[in-house]
């Protein structure tokens, strides 16, 4: 099914009434994390000015700071944008490639082709949108004007707020918040042509940005499930709704099931919007006769829960490092540098978590309900603080995305907004044994204990030595045993959380 979403045009309004003399100033077009054509506000309204247009894509290493693209990140980023500059190029336009600090790029691009605007897609990374401010400032004072548009999200941060007028901290109210608040707008067209600008600008070559593994190539397995950009975008979204909205309200939770719809790095990267994906869900719920109703609400939360986590994140900038609910930073972690090894590797010898480590090597991603089993085990098995795992995450998924990153690891140790209980402590083997009933998935990912009969799989130690050496597993050897015990390692976060409270007991007595 190839769906097509009405499109509203009539919300896109000139950036201003071009005077004579300014008939041929260019606009340039600032792409970030909007890596696409349809349903892009910045572009569509500097098309309809009439004036030329340079589509740019600036790398600045340095803006980012600690929160620079990590390296799957970057392999992502490379293919996005050989995607984006053929997509430009059926157009008519020409991307321009340019690397270094972010202003002095723009403003000597700006003077080179005599653009007096440049235009963009709002970010709400705490960085980016204080780029944003100051670059408004630097530009205007070299006379060039900054416009900044919606996109990335349903709605904008400051547009919800409790009664209180306060930001939401709680998804729930969010939620209906969100609902409350009107439809989110509809997507805009692709333009059918972009005026180019007519003088030769100079580009980077992508190539020369090194922004893909050489020695070792590690990257084989996400170029067999990922194709990054537009079309790969919606060519994953048709897929989803085609086969799996109807039951994605129980599948989604299936690490052996194809059941949800692994958009989360085509999101990120702007690829496709999220109103695109909203209106996309409507429509495949409508054609399916009622069938597909709850896996479309589903959905449509699953899309908020992002929005709610750039929510926290636009008004608490300091979520990625430091806990949303300061008590918690009196929290005993530990400093294991072997076992935090054994978890980025895959070698817990707990299978389930096993396996979603060793997906995400593979892949650049894991499956949502095995992201919270490993971060789970990593927070409170191992009493590793979630800060590492989150670093890590940064790193190895083509999906990292700070904000949703930031508020998952939070939500998980019980430290964010709307957190799960510090006392709900996932059993790595029950959680298998519920979400991979037949062992599929982790056949799949940890095949040197594959042939182990279902009633051992999720905890090899237990199986009998016969049912080990007909599956050719020696255990400490070709698998690792456990790391740690579960019910020793809950009893220790159990105590590390109680330790917690009663030590903001004695600071608020």
């Amino acid at each position: 099914m190839t769906l097509r979403v009405a499109f509203n045009q009539r919300s896109i309004r000139p950036i201003t009434k071009a005077l004579p003399f300014m008939a041929l100033a260019p606009i340039l077009v600032w792409f970030r994390l909007d890596l696409r054509l349809s349903d892009h506000r910045a572009l569509t309204a500097a098309i309809a000015t009439g004036r030329p247009v340079l589509p740019v894509y600036i790398l600045d290493d340095e803006a980012a700071g600690d929160w620079k693209p990590g390296a799957a990140s970057r392999w992502w980023l490379h293919h996005s944008l050989k995607s984006l500059s053929r997509d430009l190029a059926d157009v008519g336009a020409k991307l321009v490639l340019r690397r270094g600090e972010t202003g002095t790029v723009l403003t000597k691009l700006a003077q080179e082709t005599k653009a007096t605007t440049v235009v963009c897609t709002r970010c709400y990374e705490p960085w980016a949108a204080a780029q944003e401010v100051a670059l408004k400032a630097a530009l205007g004072s070299a006379g060039i004007e900054l416009k900044r548009y919606p996109g990335a999200l349903l709605k904008e941060p400051d547009q919800l707020r409790t009664q209180a007028g306060d930001p939401f901290k709680v998804y729930t109210p969010y939620w209906r918040a969100l609902n409350a608040s009107g439809a989110p707008l509809a997507p805009v067209a692709k333009p059918a042509a972009i005026p180019a600008i007519k003088s030769k600008v100079a580009s980077d070559a992508l190539s020369e940005w090194g922004l893909l593994p050489t020695r070792p190539d590690w990257a084989a397995g996400m170029r067999e499930c990922w194709s990054p950009g537009e079309a790969g975008a919606h060519a994953n979204l048709d897929s989803f709704l085609d086969s799996a909205l109807t039951d994605y309200s129980d599948d989604r939770n299936r690490p052996d099931k194809r059941g949800t719809s692994r958009l989360s790095p085509h999101l990120h990267f702007g690829e496709i919007s999220p109103h695109q994906c909203w209106y996309g869900a409507a429509a495949a719920a409508a054609a399916d006769n009622g069938r597909s109703d709850k896996g479309l609400e589903v959905f449509h939360k699953e899309l908020v829960w992002r929005e709610f986590s750039y929510n926290l994140l636009s008004h608490w900038p300091a979520l990625p490092h430091a806990p949303f609910r300061p008590d918690f930073a009196a929290f005993p972690w530990r400093d294991d540098a072997a076992a935090l090894k054994a978890w980025q590797r895959g070698q817990t010898g707990y299978p389930i978590v096993d396996a979603g480590m060793r997906e995400l090597w593979h892949t650049g991603w894991m499956h949502n309900r095995v992201r919270m089993i490993v971060a789970s085990f990593l927070i409170k098995h191992l009493l590793i603080p979630w800060q590492q795992g989150e670093a890590w995450f940064w790193d190895t998924l083509v999906d990292a995305d700070l904000a949703s990153n930031a508020a998952s690891w939070q939500w998980v140790a019980g430290s964010g907004a709307d957190a799960a209980p510090y006392f709900r402590i996932f059993n790595p083997i029950t959680q298998g044994e519920t979400f991979d009933p037949d062992g599929i998935y982790i056949r799949r990912w940890v095949p040197e204990i594959a042939g182990l009969p279902g009633p051992y799989l999720n905890s090899p130690w237990t199986a009998p030595e016969a049912a080990l050496s007909a599956a050719g597993v020696r255990l400490g050897d070709t698998y690792p045993l456990p790391i740690v015990e579960h019910a020793e390692a809950r009893a220790r976060a159990l105590a590390g959380y109680e330790s917690v409270k009663a030590a903001t007991a004695r600071r608020t007595a």
